[in-house]
Parts: C-alpha cells; sequence; structure tokens
C-alpha cells in the first residue's frame, strides 16, 4: 500500500495524518510505502521525460494495491503539489491496470477550518473517481485548528486519530480480501 501527501514541510500535520492511516494498515500485515511530500516536488505534469522522482512515483503506484492520500486544504482545495502528483497517474493509462482502476484508495484533507477541509475531501473523492479508483466508505476532514498532531503518532483529538485508522483498515482490509 502506498501513501502520497503532506506538504513541503518535514512532519507537516497531514503527513502526520497520512502516517497514522499508513501505521494502521500495517498493523494488519499490509507492506506499506510512503511518499511525502518533499519527495513530491515534481516538475509540473506533462506527457514529456521523467526525473528520478517522478519514475518512483509512476512504479510505486503501479505496484501498490491500494493507496492512501492526504493533502493539506489550501484555500479551499487539495495542494498543487498532491494535484500534480495525481496527474502523474495518467502515465498508467496503457497498463493492463490502468489509472487506479479497482484499487481502494482511502481519502484525508486537513485544513485549518471545516470548510477547506471538507471541499478539499470532496475534490480528492472526484478525483479518484476520475482515476477509476475506489474510495473507501470513511474520508477524514481533519480541522487543524480543532486538532493537532504529534511526533509520536497521535493527536489532540481521539476522534480524528480513530477515523485515520479506520481509513488506513479499510483500505488493508480491501486489499487483503482481493
Amino acid at each position: 500500500m502506498l501513501g502520497i501527501g503532506g506538504s513541503l514541510r518535514d512532519g507537516s500535520q497531514s503527513e502526520r495524518a497520512l502516517r497514522i492511516a499508513l501505521d494502521s494498515a500495517a498493523e494488519l500485515g499490509v507492506e506499506t510505502e510512503l511518499i511525502p511530500g518533499p519527495e513530491l516536488v515534481l516538475p509540473f505534469y506533462d506527457t514529456g521525460e521523467r526525473d528520478d522522482r517522478a519514475r518512483r512515483l509512476i512504479e510505486s503506484i503501479r505496484r501498490a494495491d491500494g493507496l492512501i492520500v492526504v493533502s493539506p486544504g489550501y484555500h479551499g482545495a487539495l495542494s498543487g503539489l498532491v494535484k500534480n502528483a495525481l496527474d502523474y497517474v495518467e502515465d498508467l493509462r496503457e497498463d493492463t491496470r490502468p489509472y487506479l482502476d479497482g484499487r481502494p484508495v482511502g481519502l484525508a484533507a486537513v485544513a485549518f477550518g471545516w470548510q477547506a477541509a471538507v471541499t478539499t475531501l470532496d475534490q480528492l473523492r472526484t478525483i479518484t473517481h476520475a482515476l477509476r479508483g475506489w474510495p473507501t466508505p470513511l474520508g477524514g476532514s481533519i480541522n487543524s485548528a480543532e486538532t493537532k498532531f504529534d511526533e509520536s503518532g497521535g493527536a489532540s483529538d481521539d476522534k480524528s486519530v480513530r477515523t485515520l485508522r479506520l481509513i488506513g483498515r479499510q483500505v488493508a482490509e480491501f486489499t487483503l480480501s482481493r
């Protein structure tokens, strides 16, 4: 299972949220891989050549049986960093398993305010559908004005942790049931 997300800041709130979801999946025996925000600094998507980071991202998505994507919400939308990374899924269009076809995708948004958190999650769901992925039944909208994630894998709000852990479990369980 592949986790994609975060911001350019190492250990950002959205990256910490992503780690909670991935750790939950790993507890069920699923192998996980993380590509955090600083590793998502890629050229703007086009159909040209790929650098090493873009090739790693594409190959990691290609191998993944499930994904978890967590984006910060900026001005009511997902970050350009995460959107650009998701645009690279286009490189899988000719695969036998095109795009995210048949794969579970857990989604969460972390934003300073409910409006941005909810609209960002909605956009992530829309993009996942467009890429033929299966969004998990539960998605996470986390208001970072109310919830703070810590370095030890927890957060100030137990409900946010439970939500993220359930998202990770849902992706893992769907992956393991195939």
